[in-house]
């Protein structure tokens, strides 16, 4: 079987490649890209990134919190609708391009702020970020990343910068000032992690926030040897021990045997700090993790260029409604504003329904993230490949040339009368 630079979007020469599955716990990447063949959705990501990271950093990624009622929502919220095609429409003239605040991207999708992408991916941030902008897609850097943010924007140019900030103008004008000087020209702010959420997750899997070396970790790093050697002792050796850097405050060791971390709530951030980032940002700013639509109003009242409707992935609030759920309330309300939706979308039938029901835009994480550990540039690339397609398959067969066209008579309720 033969492979084209088309099918994969990453292979350097179109010549025939060999295909061969790869053995249990063995890396994917640059030098074992037939392996892909065996990756033919986002989701089969996740069982080889299960065997190559070690366990508390597998558990920090996939899991959410308390019973993952939110988490498990995410994705049945996507079952509530079914779709109705259009037929005997030419689609051959069919586009991906999307217009996102004044900006047009060739992909209807991107990938969102995901914290410790470092951990799992050498250069995980820059491997985003040089993939993104290569595809013409949005990345959003994570505040709680271990990569400085100028180092991002140097290979990122459709970089986005994502602020976790407290309650304190002390701390955001200078981080705000610092994102703006580097050259982002959209911020978005995380407003859904007032306090720290009931992980128990990371509890049963050895993770915290620094890593504490101890019997159980130095095994769980040890029996993963490929990530142990490929990533994070690699990492040591070229760049020294990794710090969170984008926090506003000092930098923090990713590992230390006795170091908390800095306590700076955010349980008082208010909109009165928003408003003080407005005066201050000139570019777009967008508010990630909003849900209510009186709190879309307010946003929009502020000055808000964009909302991500967002609920942190499941991992804040168990319980808290489905992005897809809130998404037709936000829309509503948005007026002008732009709106984003992410958690739980792995499919291009996943996209679908969230422009349908008015999103102008959808990321899409912990799959890009798992490829990323597995792959680097390449398995991102294959992970976009297969979204893409799935994304223009289905656009045919419903009959729309653009996302643009995708609108809410192209779904019924998967339940219940069609009306």
């Amino acid at each position: 079987m033969s492979i084209t630079r088309q099918d994969l979007g990453t292979v350097t020469q179109a010549d025939q490649i060999t295909i061969r599955p790869a053995a249990a716990g063995e890396r994917y990447g640059r030098n074992a890209r037939g392996a892909w063949q065996h990756l033919l959705s986002l989701e089969d990501f996740e069982e080889p990134a299960r065997r190559y990271l070690p366990r508390p950093i597998f558990g920090y990624i996939s899991g959410a919190v308390e019973n993952n009622t939110s988490l498990r929502g995410n994705r049945a919220a996507f079952d509530e609708y079914h779709f109705m095609p259009r037929v005997l429409v030419s689609t051959r003239g069919r586009s991906q391009k999307t217009t996102l605040m004044g900006r047009t991207y060739d992909l209807p999708f991107g990938f969102p702020p995901m914290g410790g992408t470092s951990l799992a991916a050498y250069e995980g941030d820059l491997v985003l970020a040089k993939v993104a902008a290569d595809l013409n897609m949005p990345m959003i850097q994570s505040g709680a990343s271990l990569t400085k943010l100028e180092r991002v924007k140097e290979v990122g140019r459709t970089a986005w910068f994502q602020a976790y900030l407290p309650g304190d103008p002390s701390i955001i004008t200078p981080l705000v000032n610092r994102a703006q000087d580097a050259g982002f020209d959209t911020l978005a702010l995380t407003v859904d992690v007032q306090v720290a959420s009931n992980r128990e997750n990371n509890v049963r899997n050895g993770y915290s926030s620094p890593l504490k070396p101890t019997p159980r970790l130095a095994w769980d790093c040890i029996t993963r040897p490929s990530w142990l050697l490929g990533n994070f002792l690699r990492t040591i050796s070229k760049h020294g021990m990794p710090h969170l850097e984008n926090m506003g405050f000092e930098r923090l060791p990713v590992m230390s045997t006795n170091l908390e971390r800095p306590r700076h709530p955010r349980d008082g951030l208010s909109w009165e700090h928003l408003e003080l980032m407005r005066r201050i940002w000139k570019g777009k700013l967008v508010i990630k993790g909003i849900l209510a639509p009186g709190d879309i109003r307010i946003a929009r009242e502020s000055g808000v260029d964009g909302v991500l409707v967002s609920n942190h992935g499941g991992r804040q609030l168990d319980g808290t409604i489905a992005s897809l759920r809130a998404l037709p309330g936000a829309v509503a309300e948005a007026g002008n504003m732009a709106v984003m939706l992410d958690s739980g979308v792995r499919r291009g039938t996943d996209v679908l329904k969230a422009l349908a029901l008015g999103a102008h835009f959808v990321f899409v994480g912990r799959p890009f993230l798992y490829a990323a550990s597995i792959g680097g540039e390449d398995g991102v690339r294959h992970g976009v490949s297969l979204l893409r397609e799935e994304i223009s398959r289905n656009m045919a067969m419903l009959g729309i040339n653009s996302p643009a066209e995708m609108k809410r008579e192209y779904l019924v309720p998967s339940r219940g009368e069609i009306v």
